[in-house]
């Protein structure tokens, strides 16, 4: 027979809940922050997450145990499960009675039917009122002692209910313990009662199975039950049955097998009289006689072999007594019922002493054993916490008086105080954390002893630490103080009068105590005190410091009273020395520094990527690599960061506070500012050094070119491209993002402002929404363009690019043609005469992209997109122009040399020019020259005024002459001035002035005469050439001593112009021009010459020595390429 297993539902419970418990204590101890931040919870010491587990565990148990019991005495058994054979317990009600089930081999019972039987019967706390017995024997036996037991299983009467048990020597199954079990769960049974026929008494061997059974019974219900011997004999009348009075003994309790038959001995007479009397009275009645007579001879043998077995030794049974009776007969007894008798009667009587015990410890014996305990350590604990309080009061008591002690040395005082503050702070640790557990019990005194001995610290630090210190420190400010402004002692002591400052504050405030920092500097700010050994003082300082800065926060008494006046006045010159010492140049050289090492420079093949750019472009500059973007974003950032960090520290709570704000020279905000913005200014310069100094490289055919060109257009390979995204790239760095509700916010406004404002012509650009915008805005809004044009009208990077690939095709349409020459003269031909093509729309196109990068990024913008299309636009033009010098050459200039050649005014000879035929050459809009420049340069040159201009776009990678320049443009006002009616013809005046020596003067030119005799001046009008059919001028002149002399006589229509050669020109105003003559005697001929436009016939004078140059464009020759591919 194994034990039977129960177990309750309330043991599970508490059983979860136990191990959730030491969940949450682990995540606890395990985990203090996190389970503090989510909480809201701890941290907590493990100690004190072990008492509060302990006890939260402790009365879980006691809960469940108490409800347990509650529904235990309510005769409930709710509470438990049965492990195993849970179906077999939902038995129909026919098969409720106890027996056994001889399909299974196993005993049955509804625990639910007796229980309500007995709570409608009893009550519901039925248990305390009734005894619950098993009753087993031989079925014969049973049935004369309790009829129909067997057939019903259970029956009850007067307090006691007989469960059916079969024989003794049987083993009960485990099922029908079970059953019993659940009748209730306390305490299964209160007894139990072995059966047996009085003349036929169990043998050794039935014994021996009788007890090892019953041993097998109370381990498996896990009580000792009492038991009860029950002998029946058969009636030898049937008058004696049922009427026949049971006789017994109760022994006493831990009876000896030996006071068992001597207590059913002592029975013997008392039998004997009692059956005499009966036997007198009815001679049937022979009961009492013969159990005397039995208990007299063998029975008694037989009796105390049977209890010598059952009740010696180790496994003995609790045999509470011995009961003798003859056969039970109940006629009229009820189903379940127990019938009334004489036998059971004395056995209701008896059965009251009945009490099972439960085998191992019960409740109430752990109970008793655990309080005794507790007491016995309380006890303990109690005399241990009494002599461990009183000692430490009375050290405590002697250390007070060794430190009130004041006529010891000044060392000897702070040795004692520092005792004194040591027992203080051993007591505050008991408080904050816990006095040991053997100086508890409720006699600890810790907290009186702490707040007895607090006063004469107090007094003590007043004296010795608080009134000193306030002193040194002062003293050593003022002293700090008082050095000169710019001396090297000042500087020198700078730390040392910050760390002095702060001390200062720190012990005069409450809410800056740092233990930490105090410690590590003390020594350094008040290294030695007088009166006191330095070995001394540099062992007890620290501690004593400590102490006081650890009570300061909770004992505002401690503080000291700062000076105000001398802590500004510290705290100004502390700020502008830091300020000094931490220049800004400095710093931020050392952020360079630090940083610089951990980045490589970058290249232009760093910068291009995959791409290959030595076919079109290289630079030997490079970009420093702490220029980067990458370097901002992972190193320089934080390093500014934390030399703000460091300047904010040290202009920390010490040097500024809530009423006195920081210069903004030196307060940590303005210095990021300025370290961030002359990063940024250098970042901007170093790629500007950088890209500036990129040239192109230089092809020298139209071939090479087009190659360039198919390079520089493609997306996937243009190095151009990955240089671009570079720059975009970086010109990002340190750039904010818009937030979503700026956006939104700016949205709104527009569209409310729709309405009511014109729209601008050019949108403006918001606020920088980087620190590089100023450097690479350009780039970026290039970038960022679409379709032609980027933000604010820029112009758009993929444009340029499909602009350049339209020249390319272009150009490869040329080389492949069948004389490429040809074409390419006839496209240059065209663009000289004024119309434009792909290739010069998109040169202009690129000039306003390098125009639109601004001059910061001129040279780049010339270099990589006005170059490579001045290169493609000078193969086309260069052979275009060698044969626009030799028509030039041909047309023009071997015309005019072979007309004015020789001839004056352009060579000194006695040849005069042909006006007309100058005329021809030189007439606005109807000459030959400007029929010529029209027709065949109107592309390149046009006219401004009367001036000829080159146009810079049309005219880009050909360099136009400028000695053909100050050529035509010189014609061009002799034009104006002597052809302007289309004819020569100019119209002046000429007025003679007196002269020293000098009575007449007489010009006559082409038949017009000025005569001039010492009179009024007159102006005199001149037309030139005049009608007259023999031009010339004479100049006669008669001085006071002689009379008319010829000065100078010249025939021809250029004899005007030889006279005007020789006189000395002086120009008086914008119209006027004095004319002087010298005689060979040394006298002057004196005239004004105004003309109606410009300097009239001097203009002629500039065609003296004139040549026509031979050549429009210059060093054609330099350039011209092969324009046939060489395959």
């Amino acid at each position: 027979m194994s034990k039977v297993k129960v177990k309750t539902l309330m043991g599970a419970t508490a059983v979860v809940l136990i191990f959730l418990i030491i969940i949450v204590a682990f995540l606890f101890y395990a985990f203090p922050e996190s389970m503090a931040s989510s909480l809201g919870l701890g941290p907590y010491e493990g100690d004190r997450i072990l008492t509060v587990s302990c006890l939260v565990a402790v009365f879980v148990l006691l809960l469940g145990w108490i409800t347990e019991k509650l529904f235990t005495l309510s005769g409930k058994s709710g509470l438990y499960v049965q492990w195993g054979k849970n179906k077999q317990q939902q038995l129909s009600k026919n098969a409720s009675v106890i027996g056994f089930d001889d399909e299974q081999g196993e005993a049955v019972i509804d625990a639910n039917t007796i229980q309500v039987h007995l709570r409608l019967r009893y009550g519901r706390f039925w248990r305390r009122k009734v005894k619950l017995l098993l009753v087993q024997g031989q079925d014969a036996e049973i049935e004369f002692a309790t009829p129909g037991l067997k057939q019903e299983g259970w029956q009850e009467q007067d307090g006691v209910v007989l469960f059916y048990g079969g024989a003794p020597e049987q083993v009960l199954p485990d099922q029908y313990l079970s059953s019993i079990q659940a009748v209730s769960p306390t305490r299964p049974l209160d007894g139990c009662v072995l059966v047996f026929d009085l003349p036929s008494l169990p043998t050794q061997v039935e014994r021996d199975n009788v007890l090892r059974r019953h041993q097998q019974l109370s381990s498996s219900l896990g009580w000792r039950v009492p038991v009860w011997l029950w002998l029946i004999e058969k009636s030898l009348w049937k008058e004696e049955s049922g009427t026949s009075s049971p006789i017994g003994a109760v022994f006493q309790s831990r009876a000896t097998p030996e006071q068992a038959v001597a207590d059913l001995t002592d029975l013997v007479t008392p039998l004997r009289d009692a059956g005499m009397e009966v036997l007198l009275q009815s001679p049937q009645q022979s009961w009492l006689l013969r159990i005397s007579e039995q208990l007299q001879k063998q029975l008694q043998s037989q009796l105390g072999a049977l209890l010598q077995h059952i009740m010696a030794g180790h496994a003995s049974l609790q045999v509470q007594g011995v009961i003798l009776s003859a056969e039970q007969r109940f006629p009229h007894r009820q189903s379940n019922a127990l019938g009334s008798s004489s036998v059971w009667q004395t056995f209701f009587n008896t059965a009251s002493g009945l009490k099972a015990k439960k085998l191992g410890w019960n409740a109430r014996q752990a109970a008793q054993v655990t309080i005794l305990t507790l007491l016995l350590l309380w006890c303990a604990g109690a005399i241990t916490s009494f002599i461990v309080n009183q000692t430490a009061i009375r050290h405590a008591e002697e250390t007070a008086r060794i430190a009130a002690d004041k006529q010891v040395p000044l060392g000897e005082r702070l040795k004692n105080q520092y005792v004194l503050q040591e027992d203080i702070a051993r007591l505050q640790y008991r408080k904050t954390h816990g006095a040991p557990w053997y100086t508890r019990f409720g006699l600890n005194q810790d907290s009186q002893t702490s707040a007895r001995l607090w006063p004469l610290y107090t007094q003590n630090h007043q004296a010795l630490m608080k009134a000193a210190t306030m002193d040194e420190l002062k003293m050593q400010l003022a002293a700090y103080v008082a050095l000169p402004p710019a001396s090297s002692a000042r500087e020198q002591n700078t730390q040392l009068a910050y760390n002095a400052l702060k001390l200062y504050l720190m012990l005069a405030s409450t809410d800056h105590v740092d233990t930490t920092w105090l410690t590590q500097n003390l020594l350094t700010i008040w290294p030695e005190r007088s009166g006191v050994s330095k070995g001394e003082w540099q062992h007890l300082a620290p501690s004593l410091f400590q102490f006081w800065a650890d009570n300061l926060p909770k004992h505002s008494e401690l503080s000291l009273k700062p000076d105000m006046t001398l802590v500004n006045t510290t705290r100004k010159i502390l700020l502008k020395q830091i300020g000094q010492q931490n220049a800004e140049a400095g710093l931020y050289q050392e952020v360079l520094k630090q940083v610089a090492s951990n980045w490589p420079d970058l290249t232009l093949m760093d910068m291009v990527g995959d791409t290959d750019a030595q076919l079109l472009f290289s630079t030997d500059e490079i970009v420093p690599g702490v220029f980067t973007r990458q370097a901002w974003e992972e190193q320089v950032k934080a390093a500014i960061d934390e030399v703000v960090n460091k300047r904010r520290n040290e202009i920390d709570w010490v040097l500024t506070d809530k009423t006195q704000a920081v210069d903004n020279e030196v307060s940590p905000e303005a210095l990021k500012a300025r370290l961030t913005e002359r990063y940024f200014v250098d970042f901007g310069n170093s790629w500007l050094n950088m890209i500036n100094s990129i040239q192109w490289h230089q092809a020298d055919s139209l071939s090479e070119v087009i190659a360039q060109l198919n390079v520089l257009a493609d997306v996937r390979q243009s190095p151009l491209v990955a240089l671009m995204n570079t720059l975009a790239w970086q010109g990002k760095t340190g750039q904010k993002t818009e937030a979503l509700a700026d956006n939104i916010v700016d949205s709104a406004v527009k569209l409310l402002d729709k309405k009511k404002h014109v729209k601008q012509f050019i949108e403006q650009n918001q606020a920088p929404k980087g620190p590089l915008d100023d450097v690479f805005g350009p780039i970026l809004e290039m970038m960022d363009g679409k379709d032609g044009t980027g933000k604010n009208g820029n112009l758009s990077f993929q444009s340029w690019l499909a602009r350049v690939t339209q020249v390319r095709l272009k150009l490869q349409q040329v080389s492949n043609a069948s004389d490429p020459q040809a074409m390419a003269k006839m496209l240059a031909q065209t663009v000289f005469q004024g119309k434009t093509i792909d290739l010069t729309d998109t040169l202009d196109y690129s000039n306003l992209v390098a125009a639109s990068l601004g001059q910061e990024w001129n040279s780049f913008g010339q270099s990589l997109f006005v170059q490579p299309l001045e290169q493609a636009w000078r193969q086309i033009l260069s052979p275009a122009a060698d044969n626009l010098n030799t028509r030039w050459q041909t047309t023009i200039v071997a015309q005019w040399n072979k007309a004015f050649a020789g001839r004056y005014p352009f060579n000194a000879t006695g040849s005069d020019a042909s006006l007309p035929l100058l005329a021809q050459f030189l007439r606005s809009d109807s000459g030959r020259i400007d029929q010529f420049i029209k027709s065949n340069l109107g592309g390149i040159v046009h006219k401004e005024g009367n001036r000829w201009v080159v146009d810079p776009s049309m005219s880009q990678g050909l360099t136009i002459n400028p000695e053909f320049l100050k050529a035509i443009n010189q014609l061009a006002d002799i034009a104006d001035i002597v052809f302007a009616q289309g004819d020569a013809n100019i119209r002046f005046e000429l007025m003679a002035r007196p002269s020293k020596g000098v009575a007449q003067v007489q010009l006559v030119l082409d038949g017009q005469k000025l005569d001039y005799f010492n009179q009024m001046e007159s102006w005199k009008s001149f037309i030139w050439p005049g009608e007259s059919y023999y031009p010339g001028v004479t100049l006669n002149w008669q001085s006071v001593r002689s009379g008319m002399q010829i000065y100078a006589n010249y025939q021809g229509n250029w004899g005007l112009i030889r006279l005007l050669e020789q006189a000395e020109v002086t120009q008086l105003d914008s119209s006027r021009y004095q004319l002087v003559w010298r005689t060979k005697g040394g006298e002057t001929l004196r005239f004004i010459l105004r003309s109606e436009l410009d300097s009239g016939p001097l203009a002629l004078l500039k065609l003296q020595q004139f040549r026509l140059p031979n050549n429009i464009f210059l060093n054609t020759s330099d350039v011209v390429g092969d324009l046939v591919d060489p395959r």
